[in-house]
């Protein structure tokens, strides 16, 4: 079993025993990944590159709880819709290999639009 899988049954078990699943739909779901993603954006505001590293360092615990928040909830996100996530991160990077072909791409932010 794939450790994403294991976790996956984690969080199932801890959902099921404390009976969220009434609050566990995808809209509420996907509201939750984008809420606990601005509570990681929150350590950073106001900060320039410098400041946010320094942060970074010394609030790494913290940092990592809103991240595996931000984690957990897209876990049940896919798994309640039935998505395989390492899948469509596969994908995806596939995808963004042609939109973003090294010769064009390579030292540059531009959307592939632009490219």
């Amino acid at each position: 079993m794939t450790d994403i899988k294991s976790l996956q049954e984690t969080i199932r078990r801890f959902i099921e025993e404390r009976e969220w699943d009434q609050h566990h739909n995808p809209k509420d779901l996907a509201e939750s990944v984008v809420l606990e993603a601005a509570e990681l954006m929150e350590h950073f505001q106001w900060k320039n590159e410098e400041e946010a590293r320094k942060h970074v360092n010394a609030h790494r615990e913290e940092i990592g709880d809103e991240c595996a928040d931000v984690f957990i909830y897209l876990l049940e996100f896919c798994n309640q819709s039935g998505i395989d996530l390492i899948g469509a991160a596969h994908r995806k990077m596939e995808k963004n290999a042609l939109k973003y072909p090294v010769e064009k791409a390579k030292g540059n932010a531009k959307k592939y639009t632009e490219l």
